[in-house]
């Protein structure tokens, strides 16, 4: 088994700093990454071992007791590593020790509490930090303590995250989609109902859908990310919808009524007073966007109005207006007077 320097893994000095540490990691682990790399077979293992050496450098705690074995390991490989039969899976590890410092035997609990539950790439690791007897030390039957701890033992797979662009019409009655998703190099297809008010931005789950999990373990799940795409008629603001409605002028000055269409492709008779002016906005209760869960439970529609000036007149239609003028100029001087 050999000494692993982490320091010299991922290019840093040993007094490099958290942030320098982090850096040189993420540079790293984005040049190795094996997903960057599909036709790099050592890619795998050199993303390995970028990962170990941070798992142990990027823990303040872990660093320090890296640090203080470093110089003693092989003292502590010839001294047989974790003594065969110890109670809870002892460990005599010289921290601190240096010649003449002697051992200190630490229980499976207290290697937790230092180290967490580390996933033991390299034989060193595992021996160091994973909890596996060394080479040569026997072998000590059953473990005691945590399930998995010291071997690689089952992982659950990760979460994925992926986005999906929805219409408004889709977010207010609820919708089937067929997506293809691709991991580690493999497609399959997923069926996914979306519930009724989504909103943009919001995530759905699916259970199980993600990342498979090795040695029996639970799969991840997927979360579709979803973007609500801009609509011709209407506008979401949280769960209110807003329209235009457009009202001729003889409607909005005399009075009468507009249809107004809502999302949900039902038309609305809407009571024009007289004299509406143009943007006057009318609510329409209980027909906007229904809350997620709750179908019956809906915000409001706002009807903002859009009066309509003829385009073209014919003969009567000029002369009825001209009379109106000298009517409205009439009635503003009596005003005056």
């Amino acid at each position: 088994m050999d000494f692993k320097d982490y320091y010299s893994t991922l290019g840093v000095a040993k007094t490099a700093n958290q942030k320098e540490i982090k850096q040189a990691f993420r540079k790293l682990a984005r040049k190795h990454h094996p997903d960057f790399n599909p036709g790099d077979k050592s890619g795998g293992a050199k993303f390995k071992e970028i990962n170990e050496a941070y798992e142990v450098l990027g823990d303040p705690e872990k660093r320090e007791k890296y640090d203080e074995l470093g110089s003693n390991w092989r003292m502590y490989e010839q001294a047989g590593g974790p003594a065969a039969g110890q109670a809870g899976g002892a460990w005599n590890v010289p921290f601190g020790g240096g010649a003449g410092g002697g051992f200190r035997s630490m229980t499976e609990d207290e290697m937790h509490e230092m180290f967490g539950d580390a996933n033991p790439f390299s034989d060193f690791f595992q021996t160091f930090f994973g909890g596996s007897a060394a080479p040569g030390a026997g072998d000590e039957g059953p473990r005691r303590g945590r399930a998995g701890r010291g071997s690689r033992g089952p992982r659950a797979g990760r979460d994925v995250e992926q986005e999906i662009v929805l219409g408004l019409e889709d977010a207010y009655h609820g919708a089937m989609r067929r997506l293809s998703i691709k991991l580690d190099g493999h497609a399959r297809t997923v069926d996914v109902r979306i519930p009724v008010g989504v909103g943009d931005g919001s995530r759905v789950r699916v259970s199980g859908e993600g990342e498979q999990g090795s040695g029996g373990a639970h799969a991840g799940d997927l979360y579709l990310r979803i973007r609500l795409a801009p609509h011709a008629k209407f506008e979401r603001r949280g769960r209110d919808l807003y329209t235009h409605v457009p009202v001729p002028l003889t409607t909005a000055v005399l009075g009468g009524e507009a249809e107004v269409m809502t999302l949900a492709g039902k038309p609305l008779r809407l009571k024009i007073p007289p004299s509406t002016q143009p943007a006057q906005v009318f609510r329409l209760k209980g027909h906007g966007m229904p809350a997620t869960g709750k179908p019956g439970d809906r915000g409001d529609l706002y009807a903002t109005v859009d009066v309509e000036l003829p385009h073209a007149l014919t003969t009567e239609q000029r002369t009825l207006f001209e009379a109106l003028r000298k009517l409205e100029t009439k009635n503003t001087k009596h005003s005056a007077a």
